[in-house]
């Protein structure tokens, strides 16, 4: 946060007064605390929403806690404070925003006609349906007064938005993406939307109030979202000040600190967790050369899960299960951990979970059954639980997507044995 206050693009615009303050993300607390240590600007007012039950923040503003990955009435009274607050602000002024990820369901305020049971129903069934990220905020755009550069829409003043990115894909660190977009120009459409939501699989469990918005969209009885056309756009400001790229820095220098021979690979790590666990100890072998000193391999990325059983678990603990039994075939010690960089994991208390190459032994041992079973049915956390080897660091306050490290003597013997 304070290199970025450094621009000059950025020094500017806080030059100009008063400000008016919204930070909305899981990094909310933290940004805003950064920005009060690297600046002196004169705040008349503003909304803060994170997914904690409470905050520290400066005089004059306001705290909400909002809901994820589920928006709830908290996200809803912060969209509506924040969409009060930029109309609100005086033309002479700059609104602020900082943004980071989680903020597409922490800040959120349905268009008339849709109640928020019809958000919270779509938005979980896009989410057991594992549809990509993109997809998904393309939908909650439509649905959205605040999202897809509608926040945007109502001020009148200049807007510096600064963002801390959690989105790997199609377009890394994609402005449109990072909460859904609120202070930017959006190129998607209800026809869009509405094609997502109206495919065969997951129609029949789509509110049929966000059905008929959606098609009312399409053939143009309501108006778009924000598009770069729009001469508005013209008074906009976005900086990506953090990504995934931190955190694989981060990983890096601590392991050389120690010792590792480092290597990282450069593309995300996306698709389905229960596939992408198995790949990425492949790649992971293939990217170095076998020697003598122990490595360190690190990744970052977000990957998906499709919801087909009932057991309870996230993203970050399948991708290690899925990669368990990879760990398992080599002739050497190796271990991967694999952890959501926000600390929290799908619906559960774990930021991710730990396998090695000693995971499935452990497990026969402890009479669980093959990994298999259990990402049959969606119940990595029962499994890694079973064995103590689920990460609980707590929410850490900030959300640049999820961070893999896999540690091993000689990466060339964890060849699958013919």
């Amino acid at each position: 946060m304070r290199l970025a206050l450094e621009e000059r693009a950025v020094r500017d615009a806080l030059a100009l007064t008063p400000v008016t303050l919204i930070a909305a993300g899981k990094a909310a607390e933290g940004m805003v605390e950064g920005l009060a240590a690297s600046v002196s600007i004169g705040i008349r007012g503003g909304v803060v929403v994170g997914p904690a039950s409470r905050a520290v923040i400066p005089d004059g503003l306001s705290w909400y806690q909002g809901g994820h990955p589920l928006p709830d009435k908290g996200s809803v009274e912060a969209g509506s404070a924040a969409l009060q607050c930029v109309a609100e602000a005086p033309q002479s002024g700059v609104v602020l925003v900082l943004l980071s990820g989680g903020a597409s369901a922490l800040l959120a305020l349905p268009v008339d006609g849709l109640g928020l049971e019809d958000k919270i129903a779509t938005t979980r069934t896009l989410l057991d349906a594992g549809v990509p990220i993109h997809e998904l905020n393309c939908v909650r755009k439509h649905l959205s007064d605040v999202k897809g550069g509608r926040l945007a829409l109502v001020g009148r003043s200049r807007m510096l938005t600064l963002a801390i990115s959690d989105v790997v894909g199609p377009v890394e660190n994609d402005p449109a993406v990072i909460g859904s977009g609120p202070t930017v120009a959006d190129e998607t459409t209800y026809r869009e939307a509405f094609t997502i939501v109206n495919r065969s699989a997951i129609r029949h469990r789509i509110p049929a109030n966000v059905l008929n918005l959606l098609e009312r969209g399409t053939v143009g009885d309501l108006p778009e979202t924000l598009k770069s056309a729009d001469e508005r756009s013209s008074s906009l400001t976005y900086r990506v000040i953090g990504s995934r790229r931190q955190a694989m820095d981060g990983a890096i220098s601590a392991a050389r600190g120690l010792g590792y021979e480092v290597t990282s690979l450069e593309a995300p790590i996306t698709g389905e967790a229960r596939v992408a666990g198995g790949e990425l100890v492949d790649r992971m072998v293939a990217s170095v050369r076998s020697g003598s000193r122990s490595v360190c391999l690190v990744s970052t990325g977000e990957t998906t899960v499709t919801v087909v059983g009932e057991g309870l678990g996230g993203r970050n603990q399948e991708l290690a299960l899925a990669a368990a039994p990879r760990l398992g075939c080599g002739a050497t010690p190796a271990v991967l951990v694999s952890v959501g960089t926000d600390g929290v994991d799908g619906p559960t208390d774990a930021a991710g979970a730990i396998a090695d190459s000693t995971t499935l032994e452990r497990a026969r041992a402890a009479s669980l059954g093959l990994p298999s079973r259990y990402l049959s049915d969606n119940n990595a956390y029962r499994f890694f639980e079973s064995l103590g080897d689920l990460v609980k660091i707590g929410p850490s306050g900030t959300n640049v997507g999820d961070l893999q490290i896999l540690l091993a003597a000689d990466p060339a013997k964890l060849k699958r044995r013919d």
